[in-house]
């Protein structure tokens, strides 16, 4: 592993969707990586151990100087720690962002957002009415933090210390280089999916042409023929049975798309060997 960060901590509850997928995120960019549950009721505490991911179970406000001596209390201070808040907002590509930052000489690097009196000055904000968006923690910065009272300002933190605080009131925009394959979204999933054999194309879009077009024509059979003959019976058939195949091939792409999803969810769960 040649993570920058000694520890990366992640915060959150119910949030089974997505954590397998930060766990191994964050085993990219830090030596050790520590999961705070504050009271989820799915499966994401399961889904974190079965990854080895530490889990701790936390109950407290996710305030920065409680979860600093939650830290300390549970886990041995080493090196560099950043501290991450698993909500709506937070984006993975917003990740290496947070990580470049460990890289810097601060003992404390709080950028947070959401202050309860958004004109106050920086240096009189309290800090337990921030949430916070990332934290970054030093051994000396962890226990400074701490050490502060529940309406601690920044102005308390010790002197020697190296501190930034920074208001996030917007979240960061990363600039982002497309090329023609990627421009369209629509393309994109037109190329993932010939590239896939997915059953949407292979079923779906053949079975949505045939239906339309059987739909279509049975509109037609009434006013296209006078007579009851072979030939009215045929095209009859004909019409009826086209709309019935392109049903049912609706009704497959459905059913095994939902199957491929699934079978995927059980395979990064148990770590299965995927087929070539």
């Amino acid at each position: 592993m040649n993570g920058s960060l000694d520890r990366l901590v992640l915060v959150g509850r119910d949030i089974e969707l997505r954590i397998v997928s930060l766990i191994v995120r964050a085993r990219e960019a830090a030596h050790r990586v520590i999961f705070i549950d504050t009271g989820s009721n799915d499966e994401t505490v399961e889904l974190a151990q079965e990854v080895d991911c530490e889990v701790y179970h936390y109950t407290g406000e996710i305030i920065a100087q409680d979860i600093c001596t939650y830290l300390l209390k549970e886990s041995e201070s080493e090196g560099k720690t950043l501290i991450l808040p698993v909500n709506n907002s937070l984006k993975l590509s917003e990740l290496p962002l947070s990580v470049n930052r460990a890289r810097e000489p601060w003992d404390i690097h709080f950028t947070y957002r959401d202050v309860a009196t958004s004109d106050a000055d920086e240096d009189s904000v309290v800090l337990s009415q921030t949430e916070i968006q990332h934290l970054i923690l030093s051994e000396d910065g962890c226990s400074a933090m701490a050490s502060l009272s529940p309406l601690a300002t920044p102005k308390e933190i010790p002197d020697g210390m190296r501190a930034r605080f920074v208001i996030a009131d917007q979240p960061i925009q990363l600039p982002q280089r497309e090329s023609l394959a990627t421009a369209s979204r629509f393309a994109q999933l037109f190329y993932w999916m010939l590239e896939s054999k997915h059953p949407l194309l292979l079923f779906g879009i053949p079975g949505v042409v045939l239906f339309v077009l059987g739909y279509r024509l049975s509109g037609d059979l009434a006013t296209m023929f006078t007579e009851l003959n072979s030939t009215s019976i045929g095209v009859t058939l004909a019409t009826v049975a086209m709309t019935l195949i392109g049903l049912f091939a609706m009704m497959v792409a459905v059913i095994l798309y939902i199957m491929g999803k699934q079978v995927e969810r059980i395979q990064s769960q148990y770590n299965w060997p995927k087929q070539g």
